[in-house]
């Protein structure tokens, strides 16, 4: 019974529409009252011991650089750079904002960031260049999914923790995959934009404009190269690169582009703190549900009825994925990748999947979570800049939705995208 209590009460806390992060607490403490086998004071302890991990600190440190540099100026530097090459393609105005949101993930690290930063100047300007509000947000919304894989990622810090795996590999294991899914929406928005008449600008490609956006914007686009280099190369590890890229945002911000004041700084470093608090609650909670998990061996058993399904590895996944796309609708990612790597990754290993692999496929799988609805927060935050309701704004997600299972699915039969650099 103990797994009934933990999971019923769990979505019993979710359906009352209480924080996923309490939620998860409540339901290990109401599992804890109920089994005479867990006590309050292990689960309490554990909540402790579990956010004090050096690696962690990189979360608050990536969100507060993305906080910087997303009111430091950068969204039109890089949209402008974007423009120059893309803008005169059908639809270039659509497919540049989907390159200015690749460019902000590499440094944000999160979804809703991603969204909110290019969403608040992109939907306006597209619907004032004659794209329909539904297609412009849905492209926003979708493309801001990249967030969380293309690195630096909160949840490759989190699954490389869990999986005790090495979180550089897996943000240079991100890259391509990322880049790859980008270029599947790029190519569903162009068909898409032929069809409906939407041109691309007039203006003239030349070299001068060329080195006048990469100019504006060369400070923003060194901050990924200078942090996938230094963690690959041996410089610093993924914690202090998420350090250094707060240091070097503020300097970008405050010095160079000079649209941060002093004063404003307070503000972002309060975002920041609730930002990150937010996501080291429900580590802690997560774990002591994990725990739990484990107690009860809810993992070995899951593994028992996977296996006894099918030893094939690529149809291992397909459940596994078949699984997180259903968790995705109703569990925060940070959340369900605490949760589920310790059920998961045993299973994974078990079939002789690589462990970089399946994290990559995981975090892919659960950004499609971002777009689905109930939880879908990419969705609320696009509703919220567009003033979409939620019902016309899933309908113009949708096709972007079976355009991110596509390119999952690739990734899952084509492994060598994600180890490609690796290797």
């Amino acid at each position: 019974m103990t797994p009934v209590i933990l999971f019923g009460s769990f979505f019993l806390f979710m359906s009352l529409t209480i924080p996923i992060a309490i939620s998860l607490g409540l339901a290990g403490l109401v599992t804890a009252l109920y089994s005479s086998n867990i006590s309050i004071a292990f689960l309490a302890q554990g909540f402790i011991t579990s956010t004090d991990n050096f690696a962690l600190m990189a979360i608050p440190f990536f969100i507060l650089a993305g906080e910087i540099m997303g009111r430091g100026g950068i969204s039109q530097r890089l949209f402008d750079v974007a423009n120059v090459f893309v803008g005169r393609m059908t639809g270039g105005f659509a497919i540049a904002a989907v390159v200015t949101c690749m460019f902000f993930a590499a440094i944000s690290g999160s979804g809703p960031a991603t969204v909110a930063a290019i969403g608040g100047i992109m939907i306006p300007a597209m619907v004032a260049q004659g794209y329909d509000k539904r297609f412009a947000t849905a492209i926003i919304v979708t493309a801001g999914s990249l967030g969380i894989i293309i690195p630096p990622s909160i949840p490759m810090v989190l699954f490389g923790i869990s999986a005790n795996q090495s979180i550089g590999d897996l943000f240079i294991g991100g890259i391509i995959p990322g880049i790859f899914i980008g270029l599947c929406i790029m190519a569903w928005t162009y068909f898409y934009s032929k069809k409906k008449g939407y041109k691309g600008t007039q203006e003239a490609f030349t070299f001068k404009k060329m080195f006048n956006a990469i100019n504006r914007a060369k400070w923003s686009l060194l901050i990924p190269v200078i942090i996938l280099g230094g963690i690959y190369g041996g410089i610093f590890t993924p914690t202090e690169a998420a350090v250094f890229a707060v240091v070097y945002a503020a300097f970008v911000a405050l010095v160079l582009h000079r649209e941060i004041k002093l004063k404003e700084f307070w503000s972002i470093l309060a975002d920041a703190a609730v930002s990150s608090v937010a996501i080291l609650i429900i580590i802690g909670t997560a774990n002591a549900f994990g725990t739990i998990l484990s107690m009860e061996q809810i993992p070995q058993k899951i593994a028992d009825v996977f296996l006894s399904l099918s030893s094939n590895p690529t149809m291992i996944m397909l459940l596994i994925i078949a699984l997180l796309l259903v968790v995705g609708c109703f569990i925060d990612t940070s959340a369900a990748v605490i949760i589920f790597t310790p059920i998961l990754f045993p299973v994974a290993l078990q079939v002789g999947m690589d462990p970089i692999h399946f994290g990559i496929i995981m975090i892919v799988t659960l950004s499609i979570g971002f777009i689905t609805p109930p939880l879908g927060v990419n969705l609320f935050v696009g509703s919220g800049i567009s003033g979409l309701g939620m019902p016309t704004l899933v309908r113009a997600v949708t096709p972007f939705f079976f355009v991110m299972l596509i390119s999952l699915l690739i990734l899952v039969v084509l492994p060598q995208l994600t180890m490609m650099l690796l290797s």
